[in-house]
């Protein structure tokens, strides 16, 4: 698949960053993944929707070989609607909200967090938005 967007994140993937892709799918062939690498070419978190049989899927690739998959079978994504998904990190999680709906949280496999300096959105559609941001986080005290 051919690199849609391309961002490195200045200082690594620390707790906070945010990255936003809203799209559309117009057939159940449409495939698209979202990578957050390392500075090494590992894959501390690969995302992809298969809207051919309605799973998320989660994985990493570490030591020149995939992890242990982890397969959602919920998919509130549909063909032909617009869709926004967002991917936010935190200190221990990855946490996937689709249509601002909290769908999965995947563990954090690769660390050190600040080893990870690139994010990838392959695809063979195109996406009106993708944006890669740092918010503020609320610690729960709260602390900002």
């Amino acid at each position: 698949m051919p690199v849609q967007f391309e961002a490195f994140c200045s200082g690594g993937l620390v707790p906070g960053w945010s990255l936003i892709v809203q799209g559309q799918s117009n057939s159940k062939d449409d495939e698209f993944e979202i990578n957050f690498l390392s500075e090494s070419g590992e894959i501390a978190f690969h995302f992809k929707p298969r809207f051919s049989n309605g799973t998320l899927i989660f994985n990493s690739f570490q030591g020149s070989r995939w992890g242990e998959e982890e397969v959602y079978n919920v998919f509130p994504l549909e063909l032909k609607e617009p869709f926004e998904i967002e991917i936010f990190s935190d200190s221990e999680y990855f946490h996937v909200f689709i249509q601002e709906n909290k769908v999965a949280q995947y563990e954090h496999r690769l660390k050190p967090l600040a080893s990870i300096t690139k994010v990838q959105v392959l695809n063979d559609l195109r996406f009106p938005l993708v944006e890669l941001s740092k918010k503020r986080l609320y610690l729960g005290d709260g602390r900002l």
